[in-house]
C-alpha cells in the first residue's frame, strides 16, 4: 500500500510550495504530522469541484492543509466552516489559510466537535460537502451529525479508514482504531441513506453522497 501511494503521489501529484510550508508549520509548532497524503489533498480539491459544493464543513483542522486543499476546490465561491479541538492548531490554520487567500472564507469553531456540531444542528445550518479527519471513536457520531446537516446529495467524505491496511489484512498488526475503522466502514457501506465507495489513496477514503 505505501509502494502504491508513493507511486501515486510520484507521478499525480506536483510540487506544490505552500502545501510543503503548511506541512513545515505543522512540525515546526510541535504538532502531530498526520495531514492527508499529497494526493488525498488533490482528491479534496477536484471533488468539492466536481461536486460544486459551496458551504464546506471539515471536522479536524490541524494546521491548515486539507482545508486549503478543500478551499481550493471552491475557490472564490465558497466557505469553510472547521472544527478543531485545539486553539492553537484552529490560529496556525487560519493563518495558513489566509496565506493561501482564503482568510476571509473559513470560520473556525474550537472545542469538542461534538458541541460544535450540536450548535451547528441548533442553528438549522446546512452543508453540501463534509470531511471527517478527527478521532476516530467519533466517526459514527460524526456521521450522524453530518447527515442532519447534510444537504440532500451532499457528499461526505472519511479519512484514515483504512488504518494503514490493517482493516483488510490480517497480516499486518491492528492499530489502535482498526476495529472502530471496520465497523465504520460496514456502517458507511449499508447505510439507507448513503450511496458510498472506499477509495485507497493515503490511508483510505471513503466517498459517500447523501440520497436526495
Amino acid at each position: 500500500m505505501k509502494q502504491i501511494n508513493s507511486y501515486i503521489d510520484s507521478v499525480f501529484y506536483k510540487q506544490d510550495s505552500l502545501l510543503e510550508e503548511v506541512l513545515s508549520s505543522i512540525k515546526e509548532n510541535g504538532m502531530p504530522s498526520i495531514s492527508v497524503s499529497p494526493s488525498s489533498g488533490k482528491l479534496l480539491t477536484m471533488l468539492v469541484a466536481i461536486s460544486g459544493a459551496k458551504n464546506v464543513l471539515e471536522i479536524g483542522a490541524l494546521g491548515g492543509y486539507s482545508g486549503i486543499c478543500l478551499s481550493r476546490g471552491f475557490g472564490r465561491n465558497g466557505q469553510l466552516t472547521s472544527l478543531e479541538l485545539e486553539d492553537k492548531y484552529a490560529q496556525l490554520a487560519y493563518n495558513n489559510l489566509t496565506k493561501a487567500g482564503f482568510g476571509d472564507q473559513v470560520s473556525y469553531m474550537t472545542g469538542a466537535a461534538i458541541e460544535s456540531l450540536e450548535k451547528l444542528v441548533n442553528e438549522n445550518k446546512r452543508f453540501d460537502f463534509f470531511f471527517i479527519d478527527a478521532d476516530k471513536g467519533n466517526y459514527e457520531n460524526y456521521l450522524n451529525y453530518c447527515l442532519k446537516l447534510a444537504e440532500p446529495g451532499a457528499i461526505i467524505l472519511a479519512d484514515n479508514v483504512l488504518q494503514r491496511g490493517s482493516v483488510a489484512d490480517p497480516s499486518i498488526e491492528p492499530r489502535h482504531s482498526t476495529e472502530v475503522m471496520k465497523k465504520f466502514n460496514e456502517t458507511v457501506a449499508n447505510h439507507p441513506q448513503l450511496e458510498s465507495i472506499l477509495i485507497p489513496i493515503g490511508d483510505g477514503l471513503t466517498v459517500s453522497k447523501v440520497s436526495k
